[in-house]
């Protein structure tokens, strides 16, 4: 009781697209007001009327989030149902703010504050039980259910957090090696089967490099592929795994703001061709996402600034101001909603379509953040909005690439509809995929070219 259940629930399920049910609504609905029920039936009754009518939700088909009331988890056939149809996260609050909360309510169980407390202290063994993860917000309920797991420290935990018990391949270029590898490897301890080094940047993405950590790869379908890094490092290891012995678990350990807030996040993974960036992938959804923002301690100015351009193009999504932990429950909740991409999840496509196509005419010698700057002047401008944010922020310069070669890796890079190129912009309404003539486009992609 207190714990802010519904007012959490209903966030979750309208940053899911998905349809919120309070278990306590759905009873009083059925049966009249809750103390009422108590008084004139008793908790015996009310309890086994809660048990059938949460049963019922549980074993329905609908993807739905579900708040259950605090002595919900009382029940065995409840506790049963949870393990068998939901993923499970306890809304963690103390004692003392939830009777702040209640004490002045007509809840049955909070007229006294002894019996409160009592509850509360008995019932934190069932919640323990039946919890899959444990929360104390949306942003990190909505984490939870996508598997990221966001801990200062967290690489010293490396081996605990990676799930399963098989073995581990860790992937990493040789500066990550050199700056956390003792770290990983030594968190790692028996797990560790192998460590294999790629290069650094988008040259790590290229189908011999890929060709040769599969040559490599000595884990079976029980082991774990590990990729402590940047982007390009999580997009390959990540394709690696996706491909290997038709698919094995893995898990991004992202060592960058950029990987942080975006790259590691969805399961999207891909390697480059040279018609195009992210032309060759697969969807593979990884066992779990390790955020550990102390890695970017480490990090140089620059690589900072290309972080920054992701960070920032997830703020003009959300409209509002994040931090790590806020856009990457922002990035989560869309990829949970649109796993493979179909929808809303193209939203995170802002300027993109403009930045990898300038990514692909410079050989893939553009820094990522720096293209992203770029794209995103002009995906604001195609939205009529105003780009001085973007240019006092990231200061983004046009850069020297052939505007031919640029504008045919576009054509490419994204689907078109009819004679319209899709392209992803800000409405009043919020994000929207909408089809722009080729010339209009073709206009903004110009302007970003010196």
């Amino acid at each position: 009781m207190g714990a802010g259940k519904t007012m959490t629930g209903r966030e979750v399920a309208e940053r899911l697209g998905r349809t919120f049910v309070d278990m306590d609504e759905v009873l009083a609905g059925q049966h009249g007001a809750i103390r009422e029920l108590f008084l004139r039936h008793g908790e015996p009754w009310f309890r086994e009327r809660e048990e059938q009518l949460t049963g019922a939700a549980l074993d329905s088909s609908r993807a739905d989030v579900i708040a259950l009331g605090g002595g919900a988890p009382g029940s065995r056939k409840t506790r049963e149902a949870l393990s068998r149809r939901a993923y499970t996260v306890l809304l963690d609050i103390d004692v003392d703010r939830a009777w702040e909360r209640v004490r002045e309510t007509d809840r049955p169980n909070a007229q006294d504050e002894a019996t409160f407390r009592r509850l509360y202290e008995e019932r934190q063994p069932l919640y323990r039980e039946v919890a899959d993860a444990v929360a104390t917000d949306a942003d990190g309920v909505i984490l939870a259910a996508g598997g990221v797991h966001h801990e200062p420290g967290a690489l010293d935990r490396l081996g605990e957090l990676v799930p399963g018990d098989g073995p581990a391949a860790l992937l990493a270029d040789a500066t990550v090696l050199g700056i956390h590898g003792e770290r990983a490897i030594r968190a790692l301890g028996d797990r560790l089967a192998q460590t294999i080094e790629i290069p650094a940047g988008e040259q790590a993405k290229q189908l011999d490099v890929v060709r040769r950590v599969w040559s490599e790869l000595r884990l079976d379908r029980t082991g774990t592929v590990v990729a402590l890094g940047g982007g390009t490092t999580t997009d390959l290891a990540g394709f690696a795994a996706a491909t290997y012995l038709r698919g094995v678990p893995w898990v991004p350990v992202p060592t960058t703001l950029v990987g942080q807030v975006d790259a590691a996040i969805g399961g999207k993974t891909a390697i480059d061709i040279p018609e195009g960036k992210n032309l060759v992938g697969a969807f593979r959804w990884p066992a779990r996402v390790i955020l550990d923002e102390t890695l970017l301690e480490t990090l140089p100015e620059r690589e900072r600034r290309q972080g920054r351009a992701e960070l920032l193009k997830t703020e003009l999504l959300a409209n509002a101001t994040l931090d790590v932990r806020g856009a990457a429950a922002y990035k989560t909740a869309l990829c949970l909603r649109d796993p493979y991409d179909h929808g809303p999840r193209q939203w995170l496509n802002l300027g993109h379509t403009f930045a990898h196509a300038l990514e692909a005419a410079a050989d893939f010698d553009l820094p990522h953040g720096e293209a992203v700057a770029l794209g995103l002047l002009a995906a604001l401008r195609l939205s009529g909005r105003d780009t001085a944010r973007v240019e006092q922020e990231l200061q983004p310069r046009p850069v020297a690439v052939d505007g031919e070669r640029a504008w045919q890796a576009l054509l490419r890079d994204k689907k078109r509809a009819g004679d319209a190129i899709n392209i992803v912009v800000l409405t009043g309404e919020g994000p929207a995929v909408e089809g722009r003539p080729p010339e209009e486009v073709r206009r903004q992609l110009d302007r970003l070219i010196s």
